[in-house]
């Protein structure tokens, strides 16, 4: 229940595509602002923390709802999808993950 007030704080009081973070680590809760079809709404997005503590893509995925969220998890669930990252790294076994800012200064929940 307490969940439930706090998102609906963060609705009424948050600004237009402000992020707030959870205790889950890469995962994170944004305003999106009203359009002229819907009424403001929040979206989780999950963005993965690196090694050096900072998010591992520029963008995350946004879910809005529980269908969206299972459709990504049916994805990343197929073997093909395994098979395929194996394939691009036998064919470019050089690309390294984008070298990060050494910056450490992270809010910790």
């Amino acid at each position: 229940m307490v969940l439930t007030q706090t998102l609906k704080a963060f609705i009424e009081e948050g600004q237009d595509w402000e992020r707030k973070n959870t205790s889950v680590k890469g995962v994170s809760i944004i305003k999106l602002p009203a359009t002229k079809n819907r009424t403001a709404s929040l979206a989780i997005d999950i963005n993965p923390i690196g090694e050096h503590g900072l998010p591992m893509k520029k963008k995350g995925i946004m879910i809005m709802n529980a269908a969206e969220l299972a459709a990504f998890k049916d994805v990343f669930a197929n073997e093909k999808v395994d098979s395929l990252i194996k394939a691009l790294e036998e064919v470019f076994p050089q690309r390294k993950a984008a070298a990060k800012s050494s910056k450490t200064d992270v809010v910790q929940i």
